[in-house]
């Protein structure tokens, strides 16, 4: 029989967690959507999963039929449910932080505006290719879908959030993990996360204002 004493200790032991995940709402909500996502193709049959992914897809196929629909579905899917866990921790590590720090509304700005940019010029630029035969047209359904634009917009902006010395370092490792692919490989996927991190960095703005005044941010 469960005593007071230990429901009281088990709930003094999770108010630290319920306030984390109260303190970044978006982030964890977000996260949950795609969690369940995950489940969903983890165990549906190949051909529903090849369906599911190509419809929730932002190629140039789906934005042409449904832009709105598959700008918003995209983000909450992620290809390989095996890789939930690091994307778990990724959120908890960018996303969070910028979340709590920015408030909810300027940190959703920054990562919808990011993934929504770095998708439609990535994807122009694939419809250039396709249009100038450099590519072929199967590419306009190709599987777009995932979190990724959003986290390297998170990324960017958290660079005005790390102190001196070493918001220097930090930005020359985010320059060259997502500028590095790049220059070497140079995939439309490459060029979205490389757009992403800019607008990222553009945003420094946000992080100037609070709900109650200037914030007191070095400037970049």
């Amino acid at each position: 029989m469960t005593t007071a004493t230990e429901r009281t200790g088990r709930g003094e032991a999770s108010r630290p967690l319920r306030s984390w995940v109260r303190s970044a709402p978006g982030t964890h909500i977000w996260l949950l959507i795609i969690a369940f996502t995950s489940v969903v193709i983890a165990f549906s049959t190949e051909g529903l999963e090849r369906f599911l992914l190509h419809r929730t897809s932002s190629n140039i196929h789906e934005l042409a039929a449904h832009p709105l629909q598959s700008l918003v579905t995209s983000s909450f899917w992620i290809e390989n449910p095996s890789s939930f866990l690091l994307y778990a921790v990724l959120f908890e590590v960018f996303h969070a932080p910028v979340e709590r720090w920015l408030g909810t509304p300027r940190w959703l700005f920054t990562v919808a505006t990011a993934h929504i940019c770095a998708t439609l010029i990535s994807q122009k630029v694939v419809l250039m290719s396709i249009e100038n035969h450099e590519v072929p047209r199967r590419m306009a359904h190709v599987v777009d879908i995932g979190v990724s634009y959003g986290l390297a917009a998170a990324v960017g902006i958290l660079t005005y959030r790390i102190p001196r010395p070493w918001r220097r370092l930090y930005l020359a490792g985010a320059l060259a993990f997502f500028g590095l692919p790049l220059a070497t490989v140079g995939s439309y996927t490459d060029l979205g996360h490389a757009i992403a991190l800019a607008i990222g960095l553009a945003c420094w703005p946000l992080t100037r204002v609070g709900d109650d005044g200037p914030r007191r941010t070095p400037g970049p």
